[in-house]
């Protein structure tokens, strides 16, 4: 049923309560778009102007033209810490498909794993059809914590999910366990012959990379490869270029502590497992990521965006080696759970602080 949003999520446009931001590229204007938000995850675009936002409690959200639609025809998700209905992606084809693809952590008995499900959106945006878990994990865990759960549309069409450690470390060394990798599936769920460890006896053939501790943010950079970032313990949070087979360490190798104070595994390098782009130490938990297109900010094109959920702000990222050139603060960055470009090239985010959705745009 269609509410206006006077009832519920409060829709805004044009320049109500906007102001200006001092960056680098010069003022950004920063205005809510939607606020009223409960642990707002994800958000996507869809052709036309409308937005999915998705809430970790389970509800999918669509507004648009100032009435929102709580989607109806989600399977039954695992509300529980840090678990939850978590990101969303629509595909390059959705005005032929009108497909969506969506990630959350899946009950399974008394455990809950990360799930990845396909659905059609009815034209009116109410309700999901035809629902299909095209990917969850094997084994799930009892832990509520490091779901991972980006989703991230390759240009061969194929699917990247990340998958955190679920609160077991050594899980993530062991190929036979989907824990702390990054896994490429088709939109079918299929395993793609291409994959690195297809035909290793022992080894789960949907992993593409393994040795992640728990990374929330994934994107393509311009040149099409995968970049993810992800949490460390204390100190050590990470971005990651992603190359296919490759072990990124956790927990043998590591640049934070233990919350203890503690030391984690054997050091900061070993033979056969890969260094990461970047390191920030204190953490500033990281989550969602975004390369930028230049297309509203040419000097920002191919620069990579950043929210931290702990220092309430958007990190601005580039250069070879990678550098933290900027931090974008201002009140309404207040816990940055996502970081999106928008069809106009302007720069979305979700503030978990705030329960907002925002817009960022030349000043």
């Amino acid at each position: 049923m269609k509410m206006t949003l006077a009832a519920g999520v409060l829709l805004l446009f044009g320049s109500v309560d906007a102001h200006a931001l001092d960056t680098s590229a010069g003022a950004l204007v920063v205005e809510p778009v939607v606020e009223g938000l409960d642990q707002p995850w994800a958000v996507g675009f869809l052709p036309g102007g409308g937005l999915l936002i998705t809430e970790r409690a389970g509800e999918l959200l669509h507004v648009k033209d100032g009435t929102r639609t709580s989607v109806a025809g989600l399977p039954d998700i695992a509300d529980d810490g840090q678990g939850g209905l978590l990101d969303v992606l629509v595909p390059r084809d959705f005005e032929q498909s009108r497909e969506i693809f969506l990630s959350y952590a899946k009950p399974q008995g008394r455990h809950a794993g990360t799930a990845l499900m396909r659905a059609r959106l009815s034209e009116d945006a109410s309700v999901l059809e035809n629902v299909v878990i095209i990917f969850e994990m094997a084994r799930g865990s009892n832990t509520s914590r490091h779901f991972g759960s980006r989703i991230v549309e390759a240009r061969d069409g194929t699917l990247f999910l990340t998958i955190g450690d679920r609160g077991d470390r050594p899980s993530a060394q062991d190929l036979s366990r989907q824990n702390g990798s990054v896994v490429r599936v088709t939109r079918d769920g299929d395993i793609p012959a291409s994959n690195p460890f297809v035909g290793v006896d022992g080894a789960a053939w949907d992993i593409w990379s393994y040795g992640h501790r728990n990374p929330q943010g994934a994107a393509l950079d311009l040149s099409g490869n995968l970049l993810v970032v992800e949490h460390g313990a204390r100190g050590g949070d990470e971005i990651n270029r992603v190359e296919k087979g490759a072990n990124y360490g956790w927990p043998v190798i590591a640049y934070g502590r233990h919350y203890t104070g503690g030391r984690i595994g054997e050091g900061t390098e070993k033979e056969g497992m890969e260094q990461p782009a970047f390191v920030w130490d204190p953490s500033m938990a990281p989550s969602g990521m975004m390369v930028y297109s230049g297309a509203l900010w040419p000097e920002w094109r191919g620069d990579i965006f950043v929210g931290s959920l702990k220092f309430d702000h958007i990190a601005r990222l580039d250069g070879s080696p990678l550098f933290e050139r900027e931090q974008i603060t201002s009140d309404e960055t207040l816990r940055v759970r996502d970081v999106r470009e928008g069809p106009d090239g302007a720069i979305w985010f979700l503030s978990v602080g705030n329960g907002a959705l925002y817009k960022m745009t030349p000043g």
